[in-house]
This record gives C-alpha cells, sequence and structure tokens, in this order.
C-alpha cells in the first residue's frame, strides 16, 4: 500500500488544497479533449486549487510502485527572485558616484539598475512603476536619490546587498522637474514646473522653508512666466551663489544670504541644460536652436561667444541656419590643455536618416561620434568629485536607447571600451531560450574558447573605470548555460554560473542561406514579411554537444561541435514535403494528391529531394507553388569556424499552393542519430548520419485506424465529435493487433525499401495513402470523370481561397509566434495564442488539425507485452494523445552508416486532458532516466586504427541510474498537458498516479527537473501560479501566486531547470532569473554582490597661499544656517508629505560592518527617533489647534445667546 506522506505546506507559498486521494484506474472513462481554443481567460484569478486528485491508487499489496521513498517535502520549497540581466529596458536617467566608481539607471516603468565592476549588479523597484526622471548620488555616502514622474522623491540605502528606500517624499502641489545636490551637501535643490525651488534635507527628507519663487527670481526681467526649471548648479567657487536656468530662455544667478537675484542673462532660445566652467567665472547653454553660448558671470547683457557646432557658416556675416536642438552640454577642464566641451544632439536639419552623434570639442578639433541608437543621457567621468578643481575628464558615459557606450577620451580617435556587462541580449530580439543547469564541466570552458576568437578588436586598452563594489561569495559550484535564439538567426550561450551572466558563443544560422538583396529576388519567403530566419526552437544535448534548431521559415538545421575549422563544399540539404490535405471521401483515389509523401533516400549527402516532385519544379500543374522551400541554401564552399558546424539542413516545402507550415515541436538523440520534429501537418524523422527521412506521415497517419476522433484524411468539413461523447483509452487501444495489422506491415515495407529506391525510381503511391483510406472510395462508379471534372474545380478555387486564408493566417501565426513586441493590438485573451491550438492552421476544416506539441526520445517500453525496454520515441499531440514509435537500430560503427533505421508505430495510445507539453521516464527507485546520448568526440581529426576500432565497438551511453538492474524492472512514464499530469506504470500502462493541475487556466511551461537528490514536475501556469509536484506521487509541494500571463514574450521563454533554477524574458531587453529552491534562497544573500565598500574621500584641492591670503578661492556656505528650521522655518505641510520607507531596519541590518557601520545605525537611530518626534510635535500641534478651535467656537455660541430670552431660541 502506498504509504501517506504528512505534507506541511506553508500558508504563505500556496493555497490549501484537498488532501483526499481519488481512486481512478487507467481503464476509467476520460473526457474527450475536443481542439477548442483555450481563451487566456482568468489571467489574473486566483488559481482554482490544484484539484488534488492525487492519484494516489491503490495498487497490490509487494508491487515495486509503492516502494519509492521520495524525499522532497514543501519545506523544500520556497519562490523568489535572483537576479536581472540585460540592458534596462527603456532608460530615462543616468547618474555615476566617482568615488564608489557605482554606475546606477533609472528606467520608464521605476526601474533601478545599478552597476559596479563585472559581476556586480542590482536591480532594484519603485512599487508606484512611475518614470525615473532625475537620479542624485550622494557622493561616496552609500545613498542614491531618486525623482520619479509621478513627483515623488525616494532616498535609497545602497549599503545593504538589496537596497532598500529608507525614505520617500510626495509632493502634492507641484510638479517636479529638476534636483541638484551639490557634493558633500544634506541640501537638496528641487525645481519644479511653476518654476520655484524647494529645498529638502536628505537626512530627515523635510522640506525646508527657504524657498525660491520664481517671480523674485526674475523680477521685472520678464513679463511672461519663465517656465519650468531645467538646471540648477551652484557656483564651483562660491556656494552661495546659485545658478536657475528656466526653460524658456532666462538664466538667472541667485544669493542665497541675500534671497535676490544678483544677475540675470536672457536669450531668445529655450534652454536644454547648463554647465559651469570649473573657475566659476563663465558658463554654457546650450539651445533648441542648436547653439551654444557660453556667458561670462558679470556680463549679463550679453553671451561672451555663440557657437553652433553643426551649423554652416554663411557668407556676409549672417547667422548659420538653425540645426536641432542640443539636449545636453558638459564643460570640463584639463590642466594640461584645452577644455572639453561635450554635447549631444545639435544637427543640422538637412542630415536626413543620419544617426545620432555625440559630439566632443577639444580646442581646434570637433569628433562627431555616430551612435546606433538614440541618446538618453550622458555623463562625463572626471578624476575629481570637487567642482571648483581641473575635472580631468578621462571618458562618457554614453546611455543609448537600446545600449551603454563608454569613450575613451584619452586616447586619439576615441576608441570606446569593451563592454563587460551583459548587456547584448536583444543584440537582435530573443525568440526563445533555453536553460541547462549542472551541465558537463568542460562545455563553459570549450565554448569560451571558440567563442573568444569571435570578439571584435579595435577597444580601448584601458580597464573599465565602473569598478566599485565586492563580489558575492560563490556557494554553488555546478555550470550552468543559457541558450537564447534570435530574430535574425543567431543563437547565444551564456555562461550563467553563480548568478552571472557572460557571453560564451555566438552561432549564426543564417549564413547557410542565400541572402536576397532586394525584394524582387525572395519570391519564396513572402510567408514571413521580417525576420525569415528567426529561431523558433531549440534542441541541445548537452554530453554530446549535438544542437539542433528550428525556424520560423519551416526550416531545421543539425549542428556538431568541433573545435577545428572546416570548409564545406557543399552544404548537405533535405526537402521535406509535409502536407495535410482533406478531400471529398468519396472522390475516386486515382486523382487525388497523396497526403504525405516521403523523400527519396540515400547514402549520398548532398541535396536529397523527393523523386516524385522534383526541386527543379516551383510550380504544380495548375500554376500554383509546389515544392519549392522558403529558403534559399548557399550553393558555395562554406567556410566554418570552430564551433559548431552545419550538419545537415532539412526544409520544408510549399505544396499545391499552400506554404509549410511552422514547426511546433523538435527533438535530437545523438546516440540514434535521429532528429524528428513535427508541426499542424504530421511528423517528420530524419536520419541525419544516412542524410535519410524515416517518417513523414500526416497526424492523423499516426492513429491508423484507432483515431479516438472519427476523422479521416479526405473527408468534408463535418462535426467531428464521436458519439456519445465520451471515449475510453482501452477501447482505443484493444486488438491493436488487428486494427494495426496492415498499417504496420505497409510502413514496415515502406521503411525497409527506403535505402533501396534509386533516384530514378517513383514512390509507390500506395505508399503515402493514410492507413484508413483504403475503403469506401468508388472506384468503379460510371460518373467517375464527371466527379473527377467537378472536384478538380473545386479544388482550384478552394485552393485558391485557401491561399488567401494562408497568407492572412500565416503572418499573423509569425507575428504570434514571434515575441520581439507585444504587438499593441494583441489581446492577451486571444485565443490564437493558446499553446494546444496552431495559430497558423491554413485549411478550413480547423477541429481536424492535430499539432504535434511533444517529443521524447528513450529507451523504454513500448508495448505492454514488452519484457525489456527499447529505443523508442514518444509523441505528444495538441489533442492530448501520446503515440508511441518503435525504433529499430542497426549496430554502431560502420553498420550504422550501411544499414537502414527501422521505424514503426507500437499501437500504444495514451490520453491526457489538455495538449500535452513534456515526458520523461523515471525507474524504479525513482530516478530520472535520461535519453541515450554519444558522448562527444572531435569528427574533423582523422582516426587511427585503435580508434576506429572502438568506434565499431562504441555503443551509446545510458546514464540510468537502474542500468544495471534487471529488464524485467519497470519504469514510470511522466506525462504532463496543459492541464493534467499523469505517471503511468510501464510496461502496464496503468495509470499510478493522477494530477489535475488546473481547471480555470492552463499549464505555459511544465519541466521534470531534479532537485536536492530528487526529481520533482515543476509548472507554470498562464494565470500566474507556479507550481512543483513529488515524483512519481504528484503530491503538490508549492503553490505560489507569481506573475500573471501579460504578454507573450514570457510564454515563449519561461523555463525551468535543474537545481530549483528558472528564467523568463522579462522585458525585451532583460532576463529574469529566480528560485525555487529553499536552499538557494538561504544562499542568496551570501552570493550577491555588494554595492557599497568604504572608500576614503579624495582631499579637497589646495587653494594656494595668495588665494587663501587675498581671497578667489572656494567659498563656502553654512547652509544649515541659512536652510534649517531656526532660520527659514517650516514648509508648509501641504507643499509635500513624507512617507516612512520599509528598508530602515533593513539598511541597519545591511549596513557595512566598522566605523561606517556604526555611524549608520547611528544616524539611522537618530532619523527615526527625529521622525518620531516630529510625528508627536505634529499630533500635539494638531491636538491644540483642535481645542483652540472648539474653545473659539464655544465662546461664540455663548456671546450669540447670552441675551435672548428662552421664547427668542
Amino acid at each position: 500500500m502506498q504509504t501517506s506522506t504528512k505534507r506541511k505546506i506553508k500558508a504563505e507559498y500556496r493555497i490549501p488544497y484537498n488532501s483526499g486521494y481519488q481512486k481512478e484506474t487507467f481503464d476509467s472513462v476520460p473526457p474527450v479533449y475536443i481542439g477548442l481554443p483555450v481563451v487566456l481567460d482568468g489571467l489574473t484569478a486566483v488559481s482554482a486549487v490544484a484539484s488534488a486528485s492525487s492519484a494516489a491508487q491503490q495498487q497490490q499489496a509487494g508491487n515495486r510502485e509503492t516502494e519509492i521513498q521520495e524525499t522532497l517535502q514543501s519545506e523544500h520549497f520556497q519562490l523568489c527572485k535572483t537576479v536581472r540581466h540585460g540592458f534596462p529596458y527603456q532608460p530615462s536617467a543616468l547618474a555615476f558616484d566617482p568615488v564608489q566608481k557605482i554606475l546606477a539607471i533609472g528606467t520608464q516603468s521605476g526601474a533601478l539598475r545599478l552597476f559596479g565592476r563585472p559581476g556586480v549588479e542590482c536591480y532594484c523597484q519603485h512599487d508606484s512603476g512611475a518614470a525615473v526622471i532625475q537620479l542624485q548620488f550622494l557622493i561616496n555616502e552609500g545613498a542614491l536619490v531618486s525623482a520619479l514622474a509621478d513627483d515623488t522623491l525616494h532616498l535609497w540605502n545602497l549599503r545593504q546587498k538589496r537596497p532598500a528606500i529608507l525614505h520617500s517624499l510626495k509632493f502634492n502641489r507641484e510638479r517636479i522637474t529638476f534636483c541638484h545636490l551639490p557634493f558633500q551637501s544634506k541640501w537638496l535643490y528641487v525645481g519644479t514646473e511653476r518654476g520655484n525651488i524647494h529645498i529638502v534635507n536628505v537626512e530627515s527628507f523635510t522640506l525646508s522653508g527657504y524657498v525660491i519663487m520664481w517671480n523674485k527670481a526674475i523680477e521685472l526681467s520678464s513679463k511672461s512666466h519663465p517656465g519650468p526649471i531645467v538646471h540648477i548648479s551652484d557656483n564651483p567657487m562660491d556656494e552661495g551663489k546659485l545658478l536657475i536656468g528656466f526653460e524658456s530662455g532666462t538664466v538667472v544667478l541667485w544669493d542665497l544670504k541675500s534671497k535676490k537675484a544678483d544677475y540675470r542673462y536672457t536669450h531668445d532660445e529655450a534652454i536644454h541644460s547648463v554647465a559651469w566652467h570649473h573657475e566659476g567665472k563663465q558658463f554654457i547653454c546650450s539651445h533648441s536652436d542648436g547653439t551654444l553660448t557660453i556667458w561670462n558671470v558679470k556680463s549679463p547683457t550679453k553671451p561672451f561667444q555663440t557657437i553652433t557646432p553643426h551649423g554652416k557658416q554663411l557668407k556676409d556675416g549672417k547667422k548659420p541656419e538653425p540645426c536641432k536642438p542640443i539636449l545636453k552640454v558638459e564643460y570640463k577642464t584639463t590642466r594640461a590643455g584645452e577644455p572639453f566641451i561635450i554635447l549631444s544632439g545639435g544637427l543640422s536639419y538637412d542630415t536626413v536618416g543620419r544617426r545620432p552623434c555625440l559630439t566632443v570639442m577639444h580646442g581646434k578639433s570637433t569628433a562627431v561620434l555616430e551612435m546606433d541608437y538614440s541618446i538618453v543621457d550622458f555623463l562625463t567621468l572626471c578624476e575629481t568629485p570637487y567642482p571648483n578643481d581641473f575635472q580631468e575628464p578621462y571618458a562618457v558615459v554614453v546611455l543609448l536607447e537600446k545600449d551603454l557606450v563608454l569613450i575613451d577620451l584619452a586616447q586619439n580617435g576615441y576608441p570606446i571600451f569593451e563592454n563587460p556587462y551583459p548587456l547584448t541580449i536583444h543584440e537582435s530580439p530573443v525568440t526563445c531560450c533555453e536553460y541547462f543547469a549542472d551541465c558537463p564541466v568542460d562545455l563553459i570552458p570549450a565554448l569560451y574558447s571558440v567563442g573568444a576568437r569571435q570578439k571584435r578588436q579595435g577597444y580601448s586598452k584601458k580597464e573599465w573605470p565602473i569598478s566599485g563594489g565586492n563580489w558575492g561569495l560563490i556557494t554553488q559550484s555546478y555550470p550552468e548555460i543559457i541558450i537564447t535564439g534570435h530574430a535574425d538567426g543567431s543563437i547565444k550561450f551564456w555562461d550563467a554560473s553563480a548568478i552571472t551572466l557572460q557571453v560564451l558563443y555566438k552561432l549564426k544560422t543564417a549564413k547557410v542561406f542565400e541572402k536576397s538583396r532586394n525584394k524582387d529576388d525572395r519570391p519564396n519567403t513572402d510567408i514571413v514579411d521580417e525576420d525569415p530566419y528567426a529561431i523558433q526552437i531549440i534542441s541541445w544535448c548537452p554530453e554530446s554537444r549535438m544542437l539542433c534548431i528550428a525556424g520560423v521559415s519551416a526550416h531545421v538545421i543539425i549542428y556538431r561541435f568541433s573545435k577545428q575549422e572546416v570548409t564545406t563544399e557543399v552544404i548537405p540539404m533535405l526537402e521535406v514535403r509535409l502536407l495535410y490535405e482533406i478531400n471529398d471521401i468519396e472522390t475516386p483515389d486515382g486523382e487525388q494528391v497523396p497526403p504525405s509523401s516521403t523523400p527519396g533516400a540515400g547514402s549520398n549527402p548532398q541535396s536529397i529531394v523527393p523523386q516524385s516532385h522534383p526541386s527543379t519544379s516551383s510550380s504544380s500543374s495548375d500554376g500554383l507553388r509546389d515544392n519549392v522551400p522558403c529558403l534559399k541554401v548557399k550553393n558555395s564552399p562554406l567556410k566554418q569556424s570552430p564551433g559548431y558546424q552545419t550538419e545537415l539542413v532539412i526544409q520544408l516545402v510549399w505544396v499545391s499552393g499552400e506554404p509549410p507550415q511552422q514547426i511546433t515541436s523538435l527533438a535530437v538523440n545523438s546516440a540514434y542519430g535521429l532528429v524528428v520534429f513535427g508541426n499542424c501537418n504530421g511528423i517528420a524523422m530524419v536520419d541525419y548520419l544516412q542524410k535519410t527521412v524515416l517518417l513523414n506521415l500526416g497526424t492523423i497517419e499516426l492513429y491508423g485506424s484507432n483515431d479516438p476522433y472519427r476523422r479521416e484524411p479526405r473527408s468534408p468539413r463535418k462535426t467531428r465529435q464521436p458519439s456519445g461523447g465520451m471515449l475510453t483509452v482501452a477501447s482505443c487501444m484493444c486488438g491493436l493487433s488487428n486494427l494495426y495489422s496492415e498499417s504496420v506491415k505497409k510502413l514496415r515495407t515502406s521503411y525497409i525499401s527506403l535505402c533501396d529506391i534509386n533516384e530514378g525510381t517513383v514512390v509507390p503511391e500506395d505508399r503515402c495513402k493514410s492507413p484508413t483510406s483504403g475503403s469506401g472510395s468508388p472506384n468503379n462508379s460510371d460518373d467517375e470523370q464527371k466527379m473527377n471534372n467537378f472536384i478538380e474545380k473545386v479544388k482550384t478555387k478552394s485552393r485558391k481561397f485557401s491561399k488567401m486564408v494562408t497568407n492572412d493566417i500565416a503572418k499573423m501565426s509569425r507575428k504570434l509566434s514571434l515575441p520581439t513586441e507585444l504587438k499593441p493590438d494583441l489581446d492577451v485573451k486571444d485565443n490564437s495564442f493558446s499553446r494546444s491550438r496552431s495559430s497558423s492552421v491554413t485549411s478550413i476544416d480547423k477541429e481536424s488539425r492535430e499539432a504535434i506539441s511533444a517529443l521524447h526520445f528513450c529507451e523504454t517500453f513500448t508495448r505492454k507485452a514488452d519484457t525489456s525496454p527499447s529505443p523508442c520515441l514518444w509523441v505528444g499531440t495538441t489533442l492530448g494523445t501520446v503515440l508511441v514509435i518503435v525504433l529499430n537500430l542497426p549496430p554502431g560503427g560502420e553498420q550504422r552508416l550501411l544499414q537502414p533505421v527501422i521505424v514503426s508505430p507500437s499501437g500504444t495510445i495514451l490520453r491526457l486532458k489538455g495538449a500535452i507539453l513534456r515526458m520523461a521516464f523515471l525507474d524504479t527507485t525513482g530516478s530520472l532516466v535520461p535519453p541515450a546520448h554519444e558522448p562527444w568526440r572531435e569528427y574533423n581529426v582523422p582516426e587511427d586504427k585503435d580508434e576506429k576500432e572502438k568506434a565499431k565497438k562504441r555503443r551509446p551511453v545510458s546514464v540510468s541510474p537502474s542500468s544495471s538492474q534487471e529488464i524485467s524492472e519497470n519504469q514510470y512514464a511522466v506525462i504532463c498537458s496543459e492541464k493534467q499530469a499523469k505517471v503511468i506504470s510501464l510496461p502496464s500502462q496503468n495509470c499510478t498516479y493522477k494530477q489535475n493541475i488546473t481547471e480555470t487556466s492552463f499549464v505555459l511551461r511544465g519541466d521534470i527537473v531534479s532537485l536536492s537528490n530528487s526529481i520533482c514536475l515543476a509548472c507554470f501556469c498562464a494565470n500566474g501560479h507556479i507550481m512543483t509536484f513529488s515524483l512519481p506521487s504528484l503530491r503538490p509541494l508549492l503553490d505560489v501566486y507569481y506573475l500573471p500571463l501579460t504578454n507573450m514574450r514570457i510564454a515563449r521563454t519561461f523555463c525551468f531547470t535543474n537545481n530549483g533554477q528558472a528564467l523568463y524574458l522579462v522585458s525585451p531587453t532583460e532576463i529574469q532569473r529566480l528560485t525555487y529552491s529553499q536552499e538557494t534562497c538561504e544562499n542568496l544573500q551570501e552570493m550577491l554582490g555588494e554595492l557599497f565598500t568604504p572608500v576614503e574621500t579624495p582631499e579637497a584641492p589646495n587653494r594656494g597661499f595668495f588665494k587663501g591670503l587675498f581671497g578667489g578661492g572656494a567659498q563656502s556656505l553654512d547652509r544649515e544656517e541659512l536652510f534649517g528650521e531656526s532660520a527659514s522655518g517650516k514648509a508648509s505641510r501641504s507643499l509635500a508629505q513624507h512617507i516612512p520607507g520599509p528598508g530602515g531596519i533593513e539598511g541597519v541590518k545591511g549596513a557595512a560592518s566598522g566605523v561606517v557601520g556604526e555611524l549608520a545605525r547611528a544616524r539611522l537611530a537618530l532619523d527615526e527617533r527625529g521622525q518620531k518626534l516630529g510625528e508627536l510635535e505634529e499630533k500635539t500641534a494638531a491636538m491644540l489647534y483642535s481645542a483652540d478651535s472648539f474653545s473659539k467656537h464655544a465662546h461664540e455660541m455663548m456671546l450669540k445667546y447670552k441675551d435672548k430670552k428662552w421664547y427668542q431660541f
């Protein structure tokens, strides 16, 4: 009997579920899962309880199935985010701490990304999600101020590994436009849209009573409102003088002590930015007409100099033509030479199509540096943090819309630094990704060695200047690899070990195809408007290093890994005609196009195409495109660098005017030398060693006469729901020997004869027919000819209509399948997304379409009567069916290349509810039985005799823990669908356990993974729940509401892997990694890097003897005396609201150790004490006001009614 296990489910992780087991046998009556679209309803609804029909079916006493001891409990699981990699999506703000050497980037979605030395990164998020408009470091203080578009200021504590907000301030009546925090000051200047400046104490995050009003700043210099504040800065040599820039073009030098304007500078053009010369005698402004104006502080009447960097100088002293606005300018000085003027924008209007530029003006030279994307912001990195010293700029950080660039100012030609951060994930939009944890240890060095040769040259020779922070402790020792597929056909391998990310190797799959130079040259790629090489599916065997990809143009490419460079004279190619066609069942067979035909096969490694449909003919008899692939393979020699090299290219071809359907499932096995793929038409299997097609069948033909839906490949559209609405699996599987006898014989003979077909042999038409279509056709009808003519007319018209439908739906399906961007008009509840249905259906009869959704090579029991496991392929479909195909492999060595692989259906059919997503196998101990694989070896090095002998004897490696046990031992098949999971005992095919995962939603991704020396099933549902189940009993262990499906990108990229790791593409440019392992969550704090490190602040510049004696040096200012409460009073309470942050206690815990930590604790304690005292004072004042008000009203009432008689009331 199955021993019941006490489940200690943590309340915060899952919803309570029914703990009662339901008794079920596999011969019960499961409901038929009709192919209706699964609508994305209830995406934000709370998950239906994982209906715990956890079928702990009671087996006979003593059965081996009850002996498996499961070690995983709910205590082993906890869900938390770990790290976020990639370029910050939609960046909006930039800041740099020149002492700590930390870079901060804010985004339009309220995210905050902090970068230190390579490997030190941090992600934070503002709860409001409002755009970050500006960032200001408290230099060398371990703190950062962020200003958001919702008019809030936040103070972040960076002295802990996970930064947290200490204080927030919400402005109620004015919009924030610009902030300035002087170096080593605790007073933050905040400019607003109304033109006023407020001052915030960053220690207590309270407003000062000191306010600079716009009308007092400009007085009578302007008749109208000067516009919002666009710049605030103090004079580098005199902290008491504040330079205020208004958008309209007015600049005011404000004396903080006398509270009045010293000078006002007016210009006709709007101002975008202002920058000081370090001596404080000049400043420079950038304007909307592409000009720069340099002003002497004491000459406000007109600018000292006006420059138009990109304007054409006209003769006769006329003004140059106006240019585009200069959005930002910086003015940096050097001791040894001319100052640097660095600006963005300002290009001439006639430079149409020119890329965005950063201009560096140094002396008489002007360098224009073109950028790939729009410039969001830039900062000049200088040697000193003091604004009153020579700046000595050494680099420029340029934040682009989709990139981060660092320019070396110290070298001639201004080369860029090589970026060590993993910011190129989105170099081409990511279309799919896979995650592999616990890989072979030699994989990452091998990929790195071939990838190192791909690096570009010409970078700066200096070290990366953003070098702050310290690495965390490495507590995870296993290798992790992430593979990303992209829209341009490229594939990137990333080292993801120990929560870091580094690109290892890039493979360009498009280089095997001819590039079309213009639209007229690509008549075959019109089923895809753009990105015809985009990667859809990746299948990779880490042990053998075999790689297989499926692309959007219905192409499959198989790659081998080699460390040697080779030149391939002719690229091996196969064309497959995978067809699904529905015609009238009463039509004479002799006139029909076969529903699927198998290409001719042979040992010739060159282009092997079906001889019954030569590839040279691009159209069928009625003028429709036929037998043409979507892409053209190069016919010239291909030089292949070390790394992944093309082994075989397989393409699906057009059939009678219909484009090939996108591939929905893919699997490769190195031990068998086979690759298999399927779509909504059917399935094809290829022997990539012999370069032959072994299997090419429509999905219905896999059933033979056993189709539970009673579909017939040549029937007109009609209702296909079986009568009664219910089918039993037992009835589907009864009498298999009778039902399958003819089809098996036919398939066997055709497979055996594949290698004997000569190039001139025509494939017999019998070979291509469905096993169920042999009867019911009235071939001896007298009106046969008339019927044929009529059918031809109908077919011609239906093909034209079908082609129109094809083009529309195919284009839509491409958009759906490529998550480059979520289309704005795509409703997330659109049923075309459902993973259980093909979104690219071109047939009018959609109900009969059954796509291949899962493929799994394995060595297991294929039939009930089997006494030993054998190689086979398990096929899962979108209608919830699992079919088993037997593989008869020849011996290894040379015999493997000479004898054919025989493929035959086993007759085994299993049924689940919902589309099949994943399959795996367990042995009698409950351990995972991985597919057999061949160890990697170098194929491009000639072998000696000893090696050849070894190769002959080489057998596929099977790392099954049960490989040494008796062959009579049984196995368990674990099958996960969109709705449920089943564990089926083999070879008996009894359903041992069953779990209904979700009723109201559907599973997007399911993976069988290892964790803590055990196995579990991990699922991600469309309603946002992440769930795990024990194996084999399918006990619920974790159920957490994490992330609702909000776009296609998440659905296409979410994946689980071993050791409790998972990831998905959280934005078009970023990967979010998470863990569902309790152990990893506990170790995460140690693994994270530290942003803040105690560093001494550089010494202030020496004023010199004479400057100190006669004045002229930097003038200090006691801001406390000016802005403190005693001098300026209290600010209006309605102006801004103080909000204590959640990071107070965490900030104390996470503060650095030693003196700095003690200071941080003391300061924080004082802040909190002051805050509490302030709250108490406010409450007391409110009570006093209330009492006074009550007293006043009472006195007024007394006076009103004092002299009145009782009858006057």
